[in-house]
């Protein structure tokens, strides 16, 4: 279960409302994408897919990161802007208090899923 390998990573957030809302994310990620398999690399919890990464989940003291590769961000930044999420090249964040943007983050694992479809190796 997602607890057992991402549980360290969920233990460090300082609130219990924050490392429900983790747990939260996780717990969608997999029942919405059963295909994707739990890793842990470069201290990121993360999903893969064939081989290849498709997101990592990292929480950190007041938020947590959402990481794609820059490709996703960039083909997504408008709409990232627009559920009101500060991004970077390769991450977003979402701040503990915030909302999920479930239908932004659906539409992101599901356009990495397709443009990896034929992926050979672990990042683009």
């Amino acid at each position: 279960m997602t607890e057992d390998v991402f549980k360290p990573y969920v233990e460090k957030i300082e609130y219990e409302a924050g490392r429900e809302k983790v747990r939260e994310v996780y717990r969608w990620i997999e029942s919405e994408f059963p295909e994707l398999k739990r890793e842990v690399k470069w201290s990121t919890p993360l999903y893969s897919h064939h081989g290849t990464f498709i997101v990592g989940v990292k929480p950190a003291k007041k938020h947590f990161s959402i990481n794609h590769e820059p490709k996703g961000i960039e083909v997504f930044s408008s709409k990232i802007k627009h559920a009101g999420y500060s991004h970077e090249k390769m991450t977003y964040k979402i701040k503990y208090s915030d909302e999920v943007d479930y239908g932004l983050l659906k539409e992101i694992i599901e356009y990495n899923i397709e443009d990896k479809k034929d992926a050979g190796k672990f990042w683009r």
